[in-house]
């Protein structure tokens, strides 16, 4: 039987010292966790009547039952079987923000990687630019996915509020599509409480590590590959993804040149030909 997560010894581990997180608020069942932490945010927006802020907060729910990812996607899980978790975190400078989502893979990558080591069954994870983490143990799966969603609170402040979904514990036929998997589906048995905690304690350590760009892009599996880029617009951009630069857009080589891409202006990133080719549409 599939347990229900324990939000108690989340916030004993996590809701201490050292740790900037301020409360954990667990719902049985939700629709989205990203908007009810909008909805934690709302009242700061006229600016807040103490010192109170509606940074460091979590959210967490063991049935999501909308949820959506990038460009409205949907994210489905059957209850108790995944982890979907929304933190709240300060907004950094403009030039930065772009890093945010590509940053918490990362920190999901090393607390995957971290849990199942412990577990005695390690799982290798890697990152699909721009938010999506991969078990190559299953043919490049995806496992994991970040929506992040800049909003504002009183006074002009910011804060971004980082949804992140999991698949830890279904079996084949509960996923979706194909190209999903699971912890459970590439060897891992895992408790979620330790995959959530591991996470969290990671997310403000990478957020504040400029060197853990480096890490992203050691970790990206897009760098180095064939891609096609779809865009809005219906065109297409192949060539051969080379960088990920300094605002976290994705370079790709285009008929003898290079282009980049933000995570804002682009539809899919697919899997290209061995040979680059041109937009088209």
């Amino acid at each position: 039987m599939r347990e229900s997560l324990r939000p108690d010894r989340i916030r004993a581990a996590l809701v201490t010292s050292g740790q900037p997180w301020q409360s954990v608020e667990f719902h049985p069942s939700i629709a989205s966790t990203n908007s009810r932490a909008s909805e934690i945010v709302s009242p700061y927006a006229a600016g807040p009547a103490s010192d109170a802020t509606p940074l460091w907060r979590i959210i967490l729910t063991d049935d999501q039952t909308g949820g959506r990812g990038r460009l409205g996607r949907s994210w489905e899980a059957p209850p108790r079987a995944s982890i979907a978790v929304s933190a709240i975190v300060p907004a950094p400078e403009p030039e930065a923000l772009a890093w945010v989502s590509l940053l918490a893979g990362v920190a999901l990558v090393r607390a995957v990687t971290a849990v199942t080591t412990s577990a005695g069954a390690p799982v290798e994870a890697r990152l699909k630019w721009p938010n999506d983490v991969l078990l190559p143990a299953d043919d490049d799966r995806k496992v994991a996915g970040i929506l992040s969603e800049l909003t504002g609170w009183g006074q002009g402040q910011q804060a971004v509020i980082i949804g992140a979904g999991v698949n830890v514990d279904q079996r084949r036929d509960e996923l979706p599509v194909d190209t999903a998997t699971s912890l459970r589906l590439v060897g891992a048995e895992i408790r979620r409480e330790d995959l959530v905690i591991a996470y969290l304690r990671e997310l403000p350590a990478v957020l504040r590590d400029h060197s853990a760009r480096d890490e992203y892009r050691g970790l990206c599996a897009t760098v180095g590959s064939q891609v096609r880029v779809h865009l809005p617009s219906g065109a297409v951009a192949e060539g051969r993804a080379v960088r990920v630069d300094g605002s976290g857009a994705l370079v790709i080589e285009i008929a003898g040149g290079e282009q980049a891409f933000s995570a804002g202006d682009v539809v899919h990133v697919r899997p290209g030909p061995d040979t680059a080719g041109m937009i088209g549409t």
